[in-house]
């Protein structure tokens, strides 16, 4: 599975972006599909999951009041809506997908990586 992500950019603090990823594998919906992010000079670490069909999403605490993950499995597409973006949400985004929700958090669970897209935000 080849995953693209885009629609990072640079914003000031408190805007929103929406951050998508396009997968190349017509059976997309079989997977769980999740957003990591890694800072500068970090370690990557899991921002939010979303079940095959859509039915259930999981964001870690730091960011489930800001961050909205979904998919459309018919545009074969995972989107990462943040809103009042914050500095330390600087980072580059990768979106990622894995057979097993439950371990998808992970890096175990991770089946593959997409390239990541740049989220810059300014003070």
């Amino acid at each position: 599975v080849q995953l693209q992500a885009s629609g990072g950019g640079l914003v000031q603090a408190g805007g929103s972006l929406r951050l998508a990823c396009t997968a190349s594998e017509h059976t997309f919906s079989s997977y769980a599909m999740s957003w990591f992010r890694q800072a500068p000079g970090k370690d990557p670490e899991f921002v939010a999951a979303i079940r095959c069909s859509a039915g259930s999403t999981y964001c870690t605490d730091s960011v489930k009041d800001r961050f909205t993950i979904s998919r459309d499995n018919a545009k074969k597409a995972v989107y990462l809506q943040i809103d009042s973006l914050r500095p330390e949400d600087t980072a580059v985004y990768y979106c990622v997908a894995g057979v097993d929700i439950t371990t998808i958090h992970q890096f175990r669970g991770v089946d593959y990586w997409g390239q990541g897209t740049q989220v810059t935000v300014s003070s």
